[in-house]
């Protein structure tokens, strides 16, 4: 794929959802980098439904720390891995007030210290709450990117890498929530939307579906 091609899906995912956003719900950083360490093989709804109980009794390192882990462990029990998910937690709000005078520390090094997140965590924390240029690649990103021919690759790394390098500079801050929304809904894992999809003519994808298939 060339980059024309690439600048035109950009241009066309952009004209969909000019301001493209996180279905995380969140007011600071410190509630977001809680909601995706929970959201690791999770769903933003169910998520947001825990959080949506969790966060008015306690949203700050300090909050949690005092609600306790076996507290937060009964408000997130909903979600996947909680037992784990709730030490990761603990542990992250003691090195935030130790480390960092309770804030979200702002750099990928400081982020990947923390319990609990990885690469793609951080990324989502620099590019949702700081505004940086970073892709976090996750399954649905994975799998676009590797669909449509955008940036193949048979890790996580390596199209994270590929997308960082191949995407214009006035898509990279975007390209995250474009590529992600677009796999949650169009490009879907077991039978993609390819009749509805506004990128459809450009993508590389040779088993694409018809209308007959749904």
């Amino acid at each position: 794929m060339n980059r024309g091609i690439r600048t035109e899906i950009y241009l066309r995912l952009r004209e969909r959802i000019p301001k493209p956003e996180t279905e995380l719900t969140y007011i600071n950083p410190f509630e977001l980098l809680i909601a995706v360490i929970l959201s690791a093989q999770a769903t933003d709804i169910s998520v947001n439904k825990a959080t949506a109980k969790l966060y008015p009794l306690a949203n700050t390192p300090e909050g949690i720390l005092e609600l306790g882990v076996e507290k937060l462990k009964s408000h997130i029990k909903t979600i996947g891995l909680y037992n784990t998910k709730a030490e990761n937690i603990i542990k992250t709000c003691r090195i935030l007030l130790d480390e960092h005078d309770g804030e979200v520390p702002r750099t990928r090094q400081e982020l990947e210290a923390l319990p609990g997140v990885g690469r793609k965590t951080a990324n989502v924390i620099l590019n949702t709450a700081f505004g940086e240029p970073t892709i976090a690649v996750d399954t649905h990103i994975f799998r676009v990117s590797n669909r449509t021919g955008m940036a193949k690759g048979k890790t996580p790394l390596e199209v994270e890498r590929r997308l960082v390098r191949l995407t214009p500079d006035e898509f990279r801050k975007d390209a995250h929530h474009w590529l992600i929304l677009h796999g949650r809904y169009t490009c879907k894992a077991r039978k993609p939307e390819c009749p509805n999809c506004i990128i459809r003519d450009l993508c590389e994808y040779r088993q694409k579906t018809t209308e007959a298939d749904f």
